[in-house]
C-alpha cells in the first residue's frame, strides 16, 4: 500500500543513534570525549567512512564537537530527562503521568475510579488532628532539629514489629524511613543501578515504576504476570537474556491486577534470584490492606536478596509522607550516605505522627473497617462491570483494585478519553503495560466506584468506541 513502506535505517542512522542514546541516558556527559574513529568503528562493525559521517552529521545537529587533533567530545549541556514516551504511546490526555496529574488537580466533581487511592471519607481524618494536636503540646516533641540518619527510632521498631506479623525478620537498625514509598524506591534506583543497567517488572505493574526507572536511566523490561504471579518460565528465560540488576514487584494485593503470589510461585522466583544473582525489590504499600497475610518473598528469603518497601499512604494518609526500605545490614550506611547527600533525612514530625497513629489501638479498629468496606465494594463492582460486559481476570484477596477485561477488543485508552469528557477519570491498561498486552483492560478502585454514573458513563464510552 503507498505510504506504508517504512525507510530501513542506514549504518550511519545506526551508529549516530547509539551515540545519541549514550547521550541522553548519561554515559556521556558534556565534555566527555568521543571514542576514535577507529575504536568506534570496530566496536560497531562498520567501516570508518560510516563513523565520520556520523560523527560530522551529530556535529552539525550541535551534539557533537570536534577539536583539532584532539577528537570529538559531547558539545553543551545535556538535554532534559523526557518521561513523555513512556511504555506504549498513548494519547497525551490519557498516558500514566496523566492519571496521576488528573487524579489530584481535579477537583470534587470528577468521578475517580481509575485513580490509587482510598476516598477521603474513608480515611481517619479526626484521628489525625488528635494525633497532631498531641504532639503540638508535647515539649520533648522535636519540631526544630533534623531527625537521625535512620529516622524516627520508636516509628523503626513498631515497623520492625508489623513486619515480623507478615513473617520478615528485620531489627530496627534494619530499617531505614523515607518520606514516601516512591522515594524509597528511587532511592533503591540510584542505590543500585548504573545508566543503562535492566530491571524486570511485572506486565503489567503500577505505571509509574517505568517512570521512575526511566529517571533513573534503566532498561525496563516486562515479565508476564498471571494470577499467581510472575509466570516463572517467561521471568526465568528474560532473566538469563537481560541479566537484570533486581526484579520489582508487588506480592500482597497486586497493583494492578489485585493477585496475590502463590507459595510455590515465590519458591521459585526466588530460586532463579539465587541461580542468577539477582536481587529482587517487593513494593508492600498495600500489605495492611490484607485481612490474612499473604507470602511474603522478604520472609522466605531473610532480606538477603530482598528489599522490602512500604508506606502507610494508602491506609492513614498520603499528604503525611512517611515511607520505609528494610534491607539487609551490610547495605544500611552505603543507603543510609545516599539517603542523607539527597535530603539531609526524612520528615521527622511526619515519623513522629505516623508511630503516634499506628501505635494507637484506633488504627487496628480503622484498618478493619477499611477491609470490610472494600469486600463490600469489591464485590459490588465485579456485580456491576459484569452486567456492563466486562470481565474480571481475577478475583483479588481483598485491596482497592479490579483488573477487567473490555469486550469485543475494545481499547481503553479510547474508552477513557470519552470517559473523561464526561467527568469520569479511568486507568486504561496500556498504562500500566510495557507492551500491547494491557489495551483491553482497565483498572477499578472499587472505593471509587460506588456512584452509578461512573457505570452509565462506562457503557456511554464503550458504545461511543
Amino acid at each position: 500500500m503507498a505510504g506504508s513502506a517504512r525507510t530501513t535505517p542506514t549504518l550511519v542512522d545506526t551508529v549516530s543513534s547509539a551515540i545519541t542514546e549514550r547521550i541522553a541516558g548519561r554515559q556521556l556527559m558534556p565534555g566527555a570525549r568521543l571514542p576514535s574513529v577507529r575504536a568506534f568503528a570496530e566496536s560497531m562493525g562498520v567501516s570508518k567512512s560510516t563513523v565520520v559521517e556520523a560523527y560530522e552529521r551529530l556535529g552539525a545537529e550541535g551534539a557533537i564537537v570536534a577539536r583539532r587533533g584532539s577528537g570529538f567530545y559531547v558539545a553543551g549541556k545535556t538535554r532534559p530527562l523526557c518521561l513523555k514516551e513512556i511504555g506504549p504511546q498513548l494519547d497525551r490526555a490519557v498516558d500514566p503521568l496523566w492519571i496521576t496529574r488528573q487524579s489530584m488537580q481535579s477537583g470534587p466533581e470528577l468521578l475517580k475510579p481509575g485513580s490509587g487511592w482510598l476516598p477521603s471519607s474513608w480515611m481517619p481524618e479526626e484521628a489525625i488532628r488528635r494525633a497532631l494536636r498531641h504532639i503540638a503540646r508535647d515539649a520533648d516533641s522535636n519540631v526544630i532539629c533534623y531527625d537521625k540518619p535512620l529516622g524516627f527510632p520508636p516509628l523503626r521498631s513498631q515497623i520492625a514489629r508489623r513486619l515480623a506479623d507478615k513473617g520478615v525478620e528485620a531489627e530496627a537498625d534494619q530499617i531505614v524511613l523515607t518520606d514516601s514509598a516512591t522515594q524509597a524506591v528511587d532511592l533503591l534506583c540510584r542505590f543500585l543501578l548504573d545508566p543503562g543497567d535492566t530491571v524486570l517488572v511485572d506486565d503489567p505493574c503500577y505505571f509509574n515504576y517505568h517512570a521512575l526507572l526511566r529517571a533513573n536511566r534503566a532498561k525496563v523490561v516486562g515479565v508476564p504476570f498471571t494470577p499467581a504471579g510472575p509466570d516463572v518460565a517467561q521471568l526465568e528465560r528474560l532473566i538469563v537474556e537481560h541479566r537484570p540488576r533486581f526484579y520489582l514487584t508487588n506480592s500482597a494485593l497486586h497493583n494492578p491486577t489485585g493477585a496475590t503470589l502463590a507459595p510455590a510461585v515465590a519458591h521459585r522466583v526466588l530460586k532463579l534470584a539465587e541461580a542468577h544473582d539477582m536481587l529482587i525489590v517487593e513494593d508492600d504499600i498495600f500489605g495492611d490492606l490484607e485481612a490474612d497475610p499473604a507470602p511474603r518473598l522478604a520472609g522466605f528469603d531473610g532480606l538477603d536478596r530482598v528489599i522490602a518497601v512500604g508506606s502507610f499512604s494508602k491506609t492513614l494518609s498520603a499528604s503525611i509522607r512517611c515511607g520505609y526500605i528494610a534491607l539487609r545490614p551490610d547495605w544500611v550506611e552505603g543507603l543510609i550516605d545516599l539517603k542523607l547527600a539527597l535530603s539531609l533525612g526524612n520528615g521527622h514530625l511526619s515519623a513522629t505522627l505516623m508511630h503516634r497513629l499506628i501505635t494507637d489501638g484506633a488504627y487496628r479498629r480503622h484498618l478493619a473497617e477499611i477491609r470490610e468496606k472494600l469486600a463490600r465494594a469489591m464485590g459490588e463492582t465485579a456485580r456491576r462491570l459484569e452486567r456492563c460486559g466486562l470481565t474480571i481476570w481475577t478475583e483479588p484477596r481483598g485491596g482497592l483494585f479490579l483488573w477487567a477485561r473490555l469486550p469485543d477488543g475494545l481499547d481503553s485508552a479510547d474508552v477513557a478519553r470519552h470517559a473523561l469528557a464526561r467527568d469520569v477519570v479511568l486507568a486504561p491498561g496500556a498504562a500500566f503495560s510495557a507492551g500491547a498486552g494491557g489495551r483491553e483492560f482497565l483498572r477499578f478502585n472499587v472505593a471509587h466506584c460506588a456512584d452509578p454514573r461512573t457505570f452509565s458513563v462506562l457503557e456511554d464510552a464503550m458504545a461511543a468506541v
